[in-house]
């Protein structure tokens, strides 16, 4: 019987990845990826830390790309690898696999096709999510993610939504909408505390506190280079 593996990796520090997700990944036999030179530096990264235990399969599984335009005749080829009894590891660029990303829609057609005959194991590790709200200093013994906002189409709709939503909320933010973020916050509650977080774990991780407003103050005398994970505080 194949085993699905599923491997949260680090979202930054590589030594922020478990003994465990190390030992997975030296042993399957397949490794998808959300990009293959993302994963390829990580298995290069656990190669050059000898000793190997166990020693990597074969001189290494195979890196198989699967990401959001991945089609049909890739989920295919998955099926394949199963049918053939390889044991695969499932890898985002950072962070959990199956969290606003694709994943997710891939463990559940394997869920749907093979049912109890594939086994699906989780390989818990880092976050961005939960990272962020340990600092936030907010409660989170309730909190909604709610993803990526939308670019344009129902953008309005999203930050009305969360606007209202009493329990704590946090979401991803790129780089590009940031500021625009903030603004539309800061348009709808302008007084409810927030954290943003920008690059976690890595080099220049940032946290920044306040209101909307002040946080893109924050931000301007600073930098908006990275990646965003934005928190508020519950109602």
């Amino acid at each position: 019987m194949s085993t699905l593996f599923v491997v949260a990796t680090p979202i930054g520090n590589l030594s922020d990845i478990s003994e465990r997700a190390k030992e997975t990944l030296r042993s399957v036999d397949v490794v998808l990826c959300e990009d293959t030179r993302v994963t390829g530096k990580l298995m290069a990264y656990l190669k050059d830390r000898p000793p190997l235990t166990p020693p990597l399969k074969g001189g290494g599984p195979e890196l198989v790309s699967y990401h959001q335009h991945s089609d049909q005749s890739k989920t295919s080829k998955i099926f394949d690898f199963i049918k053939e009894g390889k044991d695969i590891a499932l890898v985002t660029d950072a962070g959990t696999p199956s969290i606003s990303d694709p994943g997710g829609r891939l463990v559940e057609e394997l869920v749907n096709h093979f049912g109890v005959q594939l086994k699906i194991v989780p390989i818990p590790g880092p976050s961005a999510i939960i990272s962020a709200l340990s600092v936030s200093g907010f409660p989170a013994d309730e909190f909604l993610f709610l993803g990526f906002p939308p670019n344009k189409k129902g953008r309005q709709t999203y930050f009305d939504r969360v606007a209202k939503i009493a329990s704590t909320v946090v979401f991803y933010e790129s780089t590009h909408r940031i500021f625009k973020t903030l603004d539309e916050i800061n348009a709808r509650c302008p007084d409810r505390p927030i954290m943003v977080g920008r690059e976690l774990t890595k080099m220049y991780e940032s946290l920044y506190r306040g209101t909307a407003s002040s946080v893109t103050e924050q931000l301007k005398l600073t930098s908006i280079k990275g990646e965003f994970v934005i928190v508020i505080r519950s109602l």
